[in-house]
């Protein structure tokens, strides 16, 4: 059985335990996730089927059989053509399926035409989102997952490694240019592509926690935040630093520094099985507000990364959440002085039967 068909299959178990009938999938992160097969939304009629018994479905143009054939597990793959009406089609699927009168979850995502003609096709269903039962299991990450994750994370190490190696030669470039040499970077160490562009924010861009990049001329003594990552086999990566490429700092930054790396080495100490959410994030938030920073800790500690870049556990303030083996979550504190500089350090961690495992290995400082 490939992994794809187990997570059907623990989503079918899933739906039994929610009393749905069924989840309908359109292209997106959680179709991949369930069947294999990858593409972007498009305006034809692709839906994938997963009943709480039985086998899935997959609903596609006939110029896709093949290719969904050879890339998911699924065997019933049913075809319409563009000679056709989609919806009727989709009239006998549901039908086939039994699905009237039922409940069907359906793919956050899915574009309102499509969940319009579900709609229309059953219109005494009770409808919900296919997060109630998806999300859940996507938050556990297995070992196909996790290899994945681990190898992004050593692509982005090396990534930021030589980036560090570039030291004063940083200064004078834009930030627009730094980006893009990132990027390049991140290719040339075997990256598929970028799950967001390169943040690069000097001096009091940095302040600005999604600051992207611009024409902002990096100055010696400039703090710089650093927060990029690459995608492996469909999974990211995720690393912010705090780095100074030459000269000296302002006054103040050293300090502020030591408290957001100290505050990220505590929330990443408190992570383990069982832990609520919130703990981490208050492990995090404790040592900053200590420090007297406080209210410039503008943001939650972490979020979640698998196929979606932000998904869930949420490491946020006030979250009982418990944090379960193979979860997989940024832990990210930052201090963000207006005007001046801002300074955030993230690393990946899974969590282990033990604690938790660092996904993310280079330098923490901020010399290069």
């Amino acid at each position: 059985m490939t992994p794809f068909e187990r997570r059907a299959r623990a989503c079918q178990e899933r739906l039994a335990d929610a009393d749905a009938d069924a989840t309908v999938l359109f292209p997106s992160r959680n179709l991949l996730y369930l069947s294999g097969f990858d593409e972007e939304p498009a305006e034809r009629h692709l839906l994938c089927f997963v009943p709480r018994e039985g086998d899935p479905v997959f609903l596609v143009p006939d110029l896709y059989e093949t290719q969904v054939r050879a890339e998911s597990w699924l065997a019933d793959v049913r075809t319409w053509s563009d000679d056709d009406d989609p919806r009727e089609a989709l009239a006998d699927v549901v039908s086939d399926l039994d699905l009237a009168g039922g409940r069907v979850l359906v793919d956050d995502t899915m574009w309102a035409r499509f969940s319009q003609d579900l709609r229309a096709a059953l219109p005494a269903a009770d409808f919900g989102l296919a997060s109630e039962v998806v999300a859940p299991l996507r938050a556990r990450k297995d070992d196909a997952e996790l290899d994945a994750l681990r190898r992004a994370g050593g692509t982005v190490d090396r990534a930021v490694e030589r980036v560090r190696d570039m030291g004063a030669d940083v200064v004078g470039m834009t930030e627009n240019e730094l980006a893009a040499e990132i990027e390049r970077l991140l290719a040339d160490e075997g990256g598929e592509g970028i799950p967001f562009g390169p943040l690069v924010g000097s001096g009091p861009n940095g302040a600005m926690p999604h600051h992207s990049h611009g024409e902002r001329v990096i100055e010696s003594g400039d703090p710089v935040v650093l927060d990029f990552g690459t995608v492996v086999d469909h999974y990211p990566s995720d690393q912010t630093r705090t780095v100074v490429f030459a000269g000296e700092p302002p006054a103040a930054f050293a300090e502020v520094h030591g408290v957001v790396q100290a505050a990220r080495t505590a929330a990443v100490e408190t992570v383990e099985p069982g832990v609520a959410a919130g703990d981490v994030d208050r492990a995090a938030r404790e040592v900053i507000e200590e420090a007297g920073y406080g209210d410039r800790f503008i943001h939650r500690t972490g979020h979640g990364v698998g196929l979606d870049v932000h998904e869930e556990p949420y490491i946020v303030a006030g979250s009982d959440r418990e944090l379960e083996v193979g979860n997989v979550f940024s832990v990210e504190p930052g201090v963000y002085l207006p005007d001046e500089f801002g300074v955030r350090i993230e690393d990946l961690v899974v969590v282990t039967e033990n604690g938790a495992e660092l996904l993310n290995d280079t330098d923490r400082g901020w010399r290069c």
